[in-house]
């Protein structure tokens, strides 16, 4: 087998699928593996985008260096400096000792950037010298010192507004991305779920593995899945945990994929929502069957009006799911397995007024 054929089915086992998009996005990774440009990956979230950067790299020249990863999001901002280029002992109020920063520790390799739209104004032009003239200096020293990294960035935002509205620098925006590569979101490579569930299943002994029927696969393929290849793989971890070794059927993974469900029962007052799907009627008619039997059959001669009924039931779980997220739009509309500007129009149509976060 030659080198080549080797990294073939080496991306093959690290992306996973055969779907149009997912073969796109491996020829995409081919082909921006060969240089040395800075790349920035776009996405939703949970869609595998530090994946798709650790692909990059082992498809690289630069493959048998390191590859170390940050989250520019899940660091303090007063300590990104000293992660990403290191510090001085004294330097700062607990630098008790010199640090490696992670543009050091990499050198010679590929460091990706996670959520890059989420880093400090004032750090984006530090970050932009870096890049440019390719030397960092450690936090409480005056030592210029040449790196040679390539830089992988990702973020799941809408950069060009940021860019509009002031807080993403565009200048960096354009060193980091040139190239930009989208990752596609798993309802757009859907063909991938059988696969992918094979994937997750592995590693697990057999008596932990499930099977599906045909009806609970297709279900597995209608699915919005909001939270991405993320969303699948804890999935494919309840299922195993609640049914191992079992067959599952249609109504068992619909009571998986919306396990809160189950916790709201109509006639006492949810208490916390039930997803809004992506057909309101199919959502009514879930609604109104575990509701209690005089709320499903009108009196005698009174018909339902059966759209004022839907439109009462979102709004209700609108309610009740943003009172959950205490007024943050992306987690209320995360709860209702919503995207975000989807759960916006609805609070329009329906007049419910809160502040957008």
């Amino acid at each position: 087998m030659t080198v080549g054929q080797n990294n073939i089915m080496a991306l093959e086992a690290l992306i996973i699928g055969t779907s149009p998009a997912t073969c796109r996005l491996r020829e995409m990774i081919r082909r921006v593996a060969r240089s040395n440009a800075s790349v920035m990956l776009c996405g939703p979230s949970g869609s595998g985008k530090e994946l798709v950067a650790r692909a990059i790299h082992d498809e690289g020249a630069r493959a048998g260096q390191a590859f170390s990863a940050i989250n520019c999001g899940a660091i303090p901002g007063e300590l990104i400096e000293s992660e990403l280029f290191g510090h001085e002992k004294g330097s700062f109020t607990g630098a008790h000792a010199r640090r490696i920063g992670h543009f050091e520790a990499t050198e010679g390799g590929t460091l990706f950037l996670d959520e890059i739209g989420d880093m400090r104004f004032d750090m984006q032009v530090k970050l932009l010298r870096v890049l440019e003239d390719r030397t960092i200096v450690r936090v409480g020293s005056s030592e210029v010192k040449a790196v040679d990294v390539r830089v992988i960035s990702a973020t799941h935002q809408d950069l060009g507004a940021a860019i509009a509205d002031g807080k993403f620098r565009e200048d960096l925006f354009f060193r980091l991305g040139v190239v930009v590569l989208q990752v596609p979101s798993l309802a757009n490579r859907v063909e991938d779920i059988p696969a992918l569930i094979r994937h997750f299943q592995r590693q697990m002994p057999a008596d932990a593995k499930c099977r599906f029927d045909d009806a609970a696969m297709a279900l597995l393929m209608q699915h919005g899945w909001p939270g991405n290849v993320r969303e699948l793989r804890n999935f494919v971890e309840r299922a195993s945990v609640l049914h191992g070794g079992e067959t599952l059927g249609l109504e068992d993974v619909a009571m998986l994929l919306n396990p809160t469900a189950v916790l709201a029962p109509r006639q006492a007052g949810p208490t916390r929502p039930v997803a809004v799907q992506d057909s309101a009627e199919e959502f009514a008619a879930q609604s109104f069957a575990s509701a209690p039997p005089h709320a499903k059959t009108p009196a005698p001669g009174r018909p339902i009006d059966l759209k004022r009924e839907i439109e009462t039931i979102e709004l209700e779980q609108i309610h009740v799911a943003l009172d959950l997220a205490d007024g943050i739009i992306s987690e209320a509309a995360r709860l209702l397995t919503l995207k975000r500007t989807t759960l916006i129009e609805k609070m329009r149509k329906y007049g419910v007024h809160q502040q957008a976060a």
